[in-house]
């Protein structure tokens, strides 16, 4: 691998680099959201940026609503939208229907272990109902805030910004060198 394809994969890791602290810091404010940490890797094909959601939960924030509900542990609210397609989330804000069932702000249904979760009127929530892991509660009344510290994924948008520019001018200063020596040779 040259010095051209090396400084090229350290721009293509800047940009990655960059695409997750500006996803981060589009969701600052997403109940629920799990930041994603970025990890770079020297391999024999240059430089290789790894996606990793992180475990950290955020903090707690008090609504008082009975049906708000935050994961004190791991797992995730599993939801089934319109179409069927079950996905994950942490944002536990949810509206109990007449029949019981759980649905958050898009309108996906919350699932139990046995289909979409019920909940009697007045009726707690317990974790297990839920299939989260054993070690894990649900807190009444409360949400999951966003996993992410803006001021420090601001500063990651710099340094991905300052690492392409340094790769882009190695690349240059490697092209120039290039060029005068294939002059050079033309001269000779």
């Amino acid at each position: 691998m040259d010095g051209i394809e090396w400084a090229a994969s350290a721009m293509v890791a800047a940009r990655t680099r960059l695409e997750i602290a500006t996803e981060n810091l589009a969701n600052v404010s997403t109940d629920g959201f799990r930041r994603i940490d970025a990890r770079g890797f020297l391999t024999a094909l240059g430089v290789t940026i790894a996606r990793r959601t992180s475990g950290d939960g955020g903090a707690l924030r008090h609504t008082g609503r009975d049906f708000d509900l935050a994961i004190l542990g791991r797992g995730a609210f599993r939801v089934r939208d319109a179409a069927g397609h079950v996905s994950e989330t942490r944002a536990g804000a949810f509206i109990r229907e007449a029949d019981g069932t759980l649905h958050d702000y898009r309108g996906r249904v919350v699932l139990g272990l046995r289909g979409a979760l019920r909940v009697p009127s007045g009726g707690a929530i317990d974790a297990s109902a839920l299939g989260l892991p054993a070690a894990s509660r649900v807190q009444s009344g409360f949400l999951e805030g966003p996993a992410v510290d803006a001021i420090s994924q601001m500063i990651d948008v710099l340094s991905a910004e300052r690492s392409f520019e340094s790769a882009e001018k190695a690349v240059a200063a490697i092209d120039a060198t290039r060029q005068k020596s294939a002059d050079t040779a033309r001269v000779k």
